[in-house]
C-alpha cells in the first residue's frame, strides 16, 4: 500500500508523555512522569464553569476568546508585569498554550526559515517547527547550570533565522532566566530582528528568590515578543486547555490567521470561568508555588538517596537527574524498564534533545503529586535494583 502519512510528519514520534503515561496505566506504576497535578484548582472556578454551562454559554465563543477573558488576561499582564495590551487586537485565546505555540509556528514560519530554540525543549516545539517547514537551530543549555550563553545563542542565529522560541520557567530543567540571560536574548533578538515567542506557562510557579520576568518587559522587546501562557499550570486545570497569546497586533493577527483553521475556538463555558480565576483566585497560585517548593524538596531529598546527581529546579514542577552512576547511558532504556523494576514511571529527557550526548542520560521526574504519592514512589525506587 502506498504510504498515506504526509512527509511533514516523517520522523515525528508520538509524544513521549502519551507513551509513558500509557505505560504507567498498563503496569499500574506510580506516574512521576507526566506533569499533571493530583488535585484540582479552586472550587469557585469550577462553580463558575457550571454556572456558564447552565447559563447557556455552550455555543461557539468568538475566535479570539470571550471578551471577559481577554480583558482579564490584559489585566493580569498589567497587574503583574506592567504590560499594557489592547484586549481587542493584542490578545487571543487558544486551546491551551500548545495550540498557541502551534499557531505561532504556522502563522510566522515559512519553509526554510530558521527557528532558534532552547534545548532541551518541550517536544511539541520541534514537531510544530517541522510541520511549518522551519529549520530548528538548538541552543543547548548545559548541565549543571543550564544557562543561556551568548556565544551559543549567537552561533545558532543564521542568515535565515526568523524566530526565537524561549521557555522560562524552563521545562524540563526548572531554570528561570536571570537578568543577564534575559538581556543577552533581548540584545541578540533585536540585533537580528527576530520574533521571540515565549512559553511562560509556569510563570507563577517559581521558588526561593527566583521570579519570572517576561522578555516583553525589556526595553524594545514588546514589539518583538509574543507571550504565551495558560490556566492549566497556574490554576491546576490542565485538562481545560485554556491558553492565551499576547503581543503586538501584527503578530497576534498572524497567530489568529493559523488558529482559525485549527480549533477556531473551544471551551466556551470554561473561558468565563478562567476570567473569574484570573480576577478572584490569584491567591491560589501563590499557595500552589509554596506547596510545590515543599514537594520539590521532598522529591529531591528522596532522589539524592538513590545516589544520582539531582539538578534542583528554580521553577516548574520538574526535576532532572543524571542516571549514569547506575551504569545507564540511555535514559529511555532506563525509563522503559523502570515500571517492572520499581513500579514507577518517569520521562526520558533525551526526547527533548538534538544533542544526545548532553541529554541521553537525563531523567525527568514530576513533583506536582500528592506527598504520599511522592513518598511511595521514592520507597519503591529505594527498594529496587536500578543498576544496569
Amino acid at each position: 500500500m502506498t504510504a498515506r502519512a504526509a512527509a511533514r510528519l516523517a520522523g515525528i514520534r508520538p509524544t513521549v508523555f502519551t507513551e509513558m503515561s500509557a505505560l504507567a496505566a498498563r503496569t499500574g506504576a506510580i506516574n512521576l512522569g507526566q506533569g499533571f497535578p493530583d488535585v484540582d484548582g479552586p472550587a469557585s472556578v469550577v462553580e463558575a464553569a457550571v454556572d456558564a454551562l447552565r447559563g447557556g454559554r455552550n455555543q461557539y465563543a468568538p475566535g479570539s476568546g470571550v471578551p471577559e477573558l481577554r480583558e482579564a488576561i490584559v489585566e493580569h499582564q498589567e497587574r503583574h508585569y506592567g504590560l499594557r495590551w489592547d484586549p481587542g487586537t493584542e490578545v487571543t485565546v487558544a486551546t491551551g498554550a500548545t495550540e498557541g505555540i502551534a499557531a505561532a509556528m504556522l502563522g510566522l514560519v515559512d519553509p526554510g526559515d530558521e527557528v532558534v530554540v532552547l534545548e532541551p525543549y518541550y517536544d511539541s516545539y520541534t514537531a510544530m517547527i517541522q510541520m511549518a517547514g522551519g529549520v530548528r537551530r538548538p541552543v543547548t543549555l548545559r548541565a549543571p547550570d543550564f544557562r543561556v550563553e551568548r556565544g551559543a545563542l549567537e552561533a545558532a542565529v543564521g542568515p535565515r533565522a526568523k524566530l526565537l522560541l524561549v521557555n522560562s520557567p524552563h521545562n524540563p530543567t526548572g531554570r528561570v532566566l536571570d537578568a543577564q540571560e534575559r538581556s543577552v536574548i533581548a540584545e541578540v533578538a533585536q540585533a537580528h530582528d527576530l520574533v521571540v515567542v515565549t512559553d511562560e506557562v509556569y510563570e507563577h510557579l517559581t521558588f526561593d528568590e527566583h521570579r519570572h520576568v517576561p522578555l516583553a518587559t525589556l526595553p524594545g522587546m514588546a514589539e518583538h515578543t509574543l507571550s504565551i501562557s495558560s490556566a492549566g499550570k497556574t490554576f491546576s486545570f490542565t485538562g481545560w486547555k485554556i491558553g492565551w497569546v499576547t503581543g503586538p497586533a501584527e503578530l497576534v493577527r498572524a497567530v489568529e490567521g493559523a488558529k482559525q483553521w485549527l480549533s477556531f475556538t473551544s471551551g466556551a463555558p470554561l473561558q468565563p470561568a478562567i476570567a473569574h480565576a484570573l480576577r478572584a483566585e490569584e491567591g491560589f497560585h501563590v499557595a500552589l508555588a509554596a506547596e510545590l517548593a515543599h514537594k520539590r524538596d521532598r522529591l529531591c531529598a528522596g532522589l539524592r538517596e538513590l545516589d544520582v546527581d539531582v539538578h534542583i529546579p528554580q521553577g516548574t514542577y520538574f526535576v532532572l537527574t543524571d542516571v549514569r552512576r547506575y551504569g545507564h547511558l540511555d535514559s529511555r532504556d532506563f525509563c522503559l524498564a523502570l515500571p517492572e523494576r520499581a513500579g514507577v514511571v518517569a520521562i526520558p529527557a533525551q526526547a527533548f534533545y538534538d544533542d544526545l550526548g548532553e541529554g541521553r542520560h537525563l531523567v525527568r521526574w514530576a513533583f506536582c503529586k500528592d506527598p504520599d504519592v511522592i513518598d511511595a514512589g521514592i520507597e519503591r525506587l529505594l527498594a529496587a535494583d536500578l543498576h544496569a
